[in-house]
C-alpha cells in the first residue's frame, strides 16, 4: 500500500513547519555525531594494525643491532616510544571521544510498526524529497503489528536511510520504502537508483553535510558502509539486528536494508 500526506490550515502549517525544521536539524546533528564516532572507530582500528607491526619489528631489529652502538639503541628506543605515544593517544582521545555512541542506551516501549514507517516517509517527503523533485513511495505488508523497541532511535535510522536515498536522487527519481515481517524479524528496505552527481549538486537542497555526501560517493571496502549511515548500523545492532548497504553505482538499483528481531537479544 502507499501512504499519502494530507494538507492542513495555514496556521497549522506554520507551526508544523517550525517543528519539522527543528526535528530535521536534530536528526542531522545526530547523523553527524554518529558519523564522527564511526570515523574515529575506523581510525582507531586501522592504525592499531600498523602500530603493532612497527612495535614487533622494533624487537626484531633490536636483536640484529649492535648492543654497543648508542645511536642504534637510541633509534630503537625512539621507535618504541613513538608507538607507545600513538597507542596512548588512541586510547585517551579517540576511544574516549567515541564512547558516547559506542554503547547505545535504548528506551523500549511497544509501538505500531506501520505508523513508524508511514510517519518516516511523510517526514522525509516534507523535509527534503519534495524540494528535490524526488518521490517517496511506501509499500507495506504490515497491518497492526506491534514492536517493543526504541521508536525514536528506529525513526532516526529510517529517516537517515530515506534521506540518504533522496540525496542520491536527481529530479524525478523515485525512492521506495518496503516493510514487512516474518516469524523472527521485521525488515525495512529502501530501494533507489543513485545519480552520484546529485550528492554534490549545488543547485538543489541538501540536508547531509558536504563531507558526508562526498565520502558517500567514494569506493567502499567490502562490508563497510558510507560513514554517514553509521547511525543506522548502531541502532540496528543495539536492537540485535543488522543494517546493510548494497553496492552503489551510478544509475544502478541500490538498497539500504534494516532487519530487527521481533524478540530482544
Amino acid at each position: 500500500m502507499t501512504t499519502s500526506s494530507t494538507g492542513s490550515g495555514s496556521g497549522q502549517q506554520g507551526a508544523s513547519s517550525v517543528s519539522l525544521s527543528e526535528r530535521t536539524a536534530h536528526l542531522c546533528a545526530e547523523a553527524a555525531l554518529f558519523m564522527r564516532d564511526h570515523v574515529l572507530s575506523l581510525v582507531s582500528h586501522d592504525l592499531r594494525g600498523p602500530l603493532n607491526a612497527i612495535h614487533s619489528w622494533a624487537y626484531v631489529l633490536e636483536r640484529k643491532l649492535d648492543a654497543n652502538d648508542p645511536a642504534a639503541q637510541r633509534a630503537i628506543v625512539g621507535i618504541r616510544s613513538g608507538v607507545d605515544q600513538q597507542v596512548k593517544l588512541l586510547e585517551s582521545i579517540v576511544d574516549t571521544t567515541r564512547a558516547g555512541t559506542k554503547t547505545l542506551a535504548l528506551v523500549r516501549e511497544p509501538f505500531a510498526l506501520q505508523a513508524l514507517f508511514s510517519d518516516s516517509v511523510d517526514e522525509v517527503r516534507a523535509g527534503l524529497a519534495r524540494s528535490r523533485g524526488v518521490s517517496v513511495a511506501f509499500e507495506s505488508e504490515l497491518s497492526t503489528e506491534q514492536f517493543n523497541g526504541d521508536r525514536e532511535r528506529l525513526a532516526a535510522a529510517l529517516w537517515l536511510m530515506l534521506t540518504f536515498a533522496v540525496e542520491a536522487g536527481a529530479n524525478g527519481a523515485k525512492v521506495t520504502l518496503a516493510s514487512g515481517a516474518d516469524a523472527r524479524a521485521w525488515h525495512a528496505v529502501v530501494s533507489y537508483e543513485p545519480t552520484l552527481a546529485a550528492f554534490d549538486d549545488a543547485s538543489v537542497s541538501h540536508l547531509l553535510e558536504p563531507f558526508a555526501r562526498t565520502q558517500a560517493r567514494a569506493p567502499r571496502e567490502a562490508g563497510r558502509i558510507a560513514w554517514v549511515l553509521a547511525l543506522c548500523k548502531r541502532v540496528a545492532e543495539a536492537h540485535g539486528g543488522t543494517f546493510e548497504q548494497g553496492e552503489m553505482q551510478d544509475g544502478q538499483a541500490a538498497t539500504l536494508a534494516l532487519r530487527i528481531p521481533l524478540v530482544a537479544a
